[in-house]
C-alpha cells in the first residue's frame, strides 16, 4: 500500500528539520584532506594497513577515448557463483546450493555450459553423514554434497559459505587451463566471508580453526593464485558493492572526523569531480576517475599475506606476494564506485597492473557498469527465483519435509 499523500508529506517534511544543506560538498574537502595527509601510509596500532603500491595519486581517463582503445588482452574470462540462499526445513536440515560458471569473451559455448554445483547441508542429527565425492552429471559439469560441521548456531552462514566458496574455487581451478590471458572473479579476490569468521563470536572462530572444509577452501584460493602466477596469467577480482569500513574506523580511532558510512562513500568524495555554475554544483561526467593501487592489510585483507596463514595452508611464494592490492574506480555517469583487487604477485609489476586497469576501465566505459565477462558470468551462474522455487519443491519431496518458513517469507513474496 502506498502512503497517503498527507503522510508522505509529513514524513518528507522531517528532512526540512535537518540543517545539513551543503554538508556533502564540505565533506569532499574533508575527504581530500584525509587523502593527502593520512593514506601514505595509513597506520593502525603501529601497523601499515594501507600503503600505496607506487605513488599516492588520483587519475582520470576520458570515457570516449577509453572506449576506442585496443584491448589489453586478446581474451577475457569471468567467474561467478550463484546460490539459492540458505533454506531451513522442518526436519532440521538447512540447505544451500551454489552453482558456479565461467564466461569468456569471445564466447566459448562449451565452457559456458560447464558448471560446478555444491549442495551444503547442515543437520544436528549425528546419525547421518551426507558428504559425497565429486561426480559428473553432464559433460563438463560436476557436483557434490558437503556435510557442514555440526554447530548449534550460524547454520545458515555456514552452509552458504561452504557452498559458495567450494563451488567457485573448484570451478576456477578446474578451468584454469582454459584461461590464456586474464581471469576476473565476480567479487573479492579471496573468500572474505569465511576469513571474517575469525572475529565473529565463539562458534565461527572455532570452526575456522577446526574445519577441514574451511582449509580446503583456503587452499583452493592459494593454489589458484599460484597456478596463474606460474603461467604468468593475471588474476583479479571486480567488487561491485564495497562494504568495507576499515579505513574510516581507523581514521576515527585517530580522532579524525570521518562522517562517511563506509569506505566507498569516502572514496567517492575523493574521486568525484565537479564545478559550480553560479550556486549550483554540477558533477563532471566525461572522465572515469581512479586511485593509485594500494596494498591492503586492513581487516580480512590481512590474512593471506600474513604469516598466520601458514598455520592453515602451504604456500609456494613469500607471504607478501599473496597480499591484497586494489585500486578504486569511480564512474560519474551513474555515481557508482568499483574496486579492482589482485594479489600483489601480479600488481607489483607496473606493466601488469596497468594492463589490468586499462582493460577494466575500457570495459566500464563501454558497459556503463561491470565488465562484460562479469555480467555474463553473473547471468550464467544466477539461479532464478523460478528455479529456486522448483528446487525447493524438489527438496521437499526428496526430504519428505516442508520448508520451515515464517510470515516474513509470505510478506516479502518468498513463500516457496
Amino acid at each position: 500500500m502506498t502512503l497517503d499523500p498527507v503522510h508522505f508529506d509529513g514524513i518528507a517534511g522531517l528532512a526540512d528539520r535537518i540543517d545539513y544543506e551543503g554538508e556533502e560538498r564540505n565533506h569532499q574537502e574533508l575527504a581530500r584532506n584525509v587523502w593527502e595527509n593520512y593514506l601514505d601510509p595509513l597506520y593502525h596500532e603501529g601497523t601499515e594497513i594501507l600503503q600505496p603500491l607506487d605513488a599516492l595519486k588520483r587519475r582520470c581517463a576520458n570515457i570516449e577515448n577509453l572506449a576506442l582503445e585496443d584491448d589489453q588482452f586478446e581474451t577475457m574470462h569471468g567467474l561467478d557463483s550463484g546460490t539459492i540462499n540458505p533454506q531451513p526445513f522442518k526436519n532440521g536440515l538447512v540447505v544451500d546450493v551454489a552453482h558456479a560458471a565461467m564466461s569468456s569473451t569471445p564466447s566459448d559455448l562449451d565452457l559456458h555450459d560447464s558448471r560446478t554445483v555444491v549442495k551444503a547441508i547442515h543437520t544436528n542429527d549425528n546419525s547421518h553423514d551426507f558428504d559425497t565425492d565429486w561426480e559428473s552429471y553432464s559433460e563438463g559439469s560436476k557436483r557434490r554434497i558437503v556435510h557442514a560441521p555440526r554447530r548449534d548456531d550460524h547454520e545458515e552462514d555456514i552452509v552458504h559459505a561452504l557452498a559458495l566458496y567450494r563451488a567457485e574455487s573448484r570451478h576456477a581451478l578446474d578451468h584454469a587451463s582454459d584461461v590464456s590471458d586474464f581471469l576476473l572473479l565476480d567479487g573479492p579476490m579471496y573468500p572474505k566471508g569465511i576469513i571474517r569468521w575469525r572475529d565473529r563470536g565463539k562458534i565461527l572462530p572455532d570452526l575456522f580453526e577446526e574445519s577441514a572444509e574451511i582449509r580446503t577452501i583456503l587452499e583452493n584460493y592459494v593454489r589458484l593464485v599460484e597456478e596463474f602466477a606460474e603461467r604468468d596469467v593475471p588474476l583479479a577480482g571486480f567488487v561491485k558493492n564495497i562494504s568495507a569500513k576499515s579505513i574510516i574506523r581507523t581514521l576515527r580511532d585517530k580522532g579524525v572526523n570521518a562522517p562517511w558510512a563506509h569506505d566507498a562513500a569516502f572514496f567517492s568524495q575523493v574521486l568525484e569531480r565537479g564545478e559550480y555554475k553560479g550556486t549550483e554544483y554540477e558533477r563532471l561526467t566525461d572522465d572515469l576517475t581512479l586511485t593509485n593501487w594500494f596494498v591492503s592489510r586492513a581487516g580480512s585483507d590481512s590474512f593471506f599475506g600474513s604469516e598466520e596463514a601458514d598455520r592453515y595452508v602451504d604456500r609456494e611464494f613469500a607471504p607478501e606476494q599473496y597480499e591484497v592490492t586494489f585500486c578504486v574506480v569511480y564512474d560519474p555517469r551513474r555515481d557508482l564506485l568499483y574496486k579492482i583487487e589482485a594479489p600483489r604477485i601480479f600488481t607489483e609489476d607496473e606493466s601488469c597492473r596497468r594492463r589490468i586497469e586499462r582493460q577494466i576501465l575500457k570495459e566500464i566505459a563501454i558497459a556503463k557498469g561491470p565488465p562484460k565477462v562479469i555480467s555474463k558470468a553473473d547471468s550464467l551462474a544466477k539461479i532464478s527465483q523460478h528455479s529456486t522455487h522448483s528446487l525447493i519443491r524438489s527438496f521437499e519431496r526428496s526430504f519428505d519435509s516442508e520448508l520451515d518458513s515464517n510470515y516474513n517469507a509470505i510478506r516479502w513474496g518468498r513463500n516457496y
